[in-house]
């Protein structure tokens, strides 16, 4: 996993949170006791969990301690708890597993989809959230500036970082434990101020195993200006000087 940084993260963190918001709202549970948030980061996901069901139990997990100092810094009355939502077992059931934008992070989707199945209550739901890059020039010129003889070599991790699959896979592997399963996908359109928006946004998550594997600042910065020469002709300026920048996400919502 990457190293997180929550101030760089919240830099957009109302683009952050909105797709958490358009999942929670489309969850149909009425009252959910106990909930946790798998992946909570800084707590902007949390907040709007809470805000649905104040008297629920709302438990945020992360893998990074920075991520959970800055949620427990934002929110001190709540739960927060660093740990891997890949190995994580509840004590009991929860009524909803809550997953915002970290699905993506983790290995072997079929079995963290079942693993996570098993720790929702009968009556409860799977809830998950995660970009679809399945052919975006976010992703696929950060894969190609990875590729530059320069640095090759030390960017097999990182290129494996993010798993992403189509959304029959994650039908075909959660209808035979679930009563039912409702799958959507939506496509953001984010107003930036130029391509240089792209990058800072691509600094709080998907470039960061890259930026990881380069051994000094001079490399990083080389990395940064590649791919923001790419950015620029995958992210033409608009007349208004800004950019559109789209970026589609997978939803998806698994009932017990």
């Amino acid at each position: 996993m990457p190293q997180w940084d929550a101030a760089q993260y919240l830099k957009f963190a109302g683009e952050r949170t909105r797709p958490a918001i358009d999942l929670l709202q489309r969850i149909e549970l009425s009252a959910p006791s106990r909930i946790i948030d798998l992946g909570c980061g800084p707590g902007n996901s949390t907040e709007p969990l809470r805000a649905r069901w104040p008297e629920a139990t709302i438990v945020g997990l992360d893998s990074s301690p920075d991520m959970i100092a800055a949620a427990r810094n934002s929110y001190p009355q709540g739960t927060w708890e660093v740990g891997d939502a890949a190995s994580w077992k509840a004590d009991r059931p929860f009524d909803l597993v809550f997953a915002n934008a970290m699905l993506h992070w983790l290995p072997d989707h079929a079995r963290i989809c079942r693993h996570w199945m098993e720790q929702v209550a009968p009556g409860g739901a799977l809830a998950v959230q995660q970009p679809a890059h399945y052919d975006g020039a976010m992703r696929r010129e950060i894969l190609e500036v990875s590729q530059h003889p320069a640095w090759s070599d030390r960017m097999h991790a990182a290129r494996a970082a993010i798993t992403c699959e189509a959304p029959p896979f994650y039908y075909d592997v959660l209808r035979p434990l679930a009563s039912r399963v409702s799958l959507w996908e939506t496509a953001y359109y984010h107003i930036l101020a130029g391509p240089e928006g792209v990058l800072e946004w691509f600094r709080g998550t998907g470039l960061r195993p890259f930026l990881d594997a380069l051994a000094s600042h001079e490399e990083r910065a080389r990395f940064e200006a590649m791919l923001l020469e790419k950015y620029s002709a995958a992210y033409p300026r608009r007349a208004s000087g800004e950019v559109l920048f789209p970026f589609r996400r997978l939803f998806f919502v698994a009932y017990r």
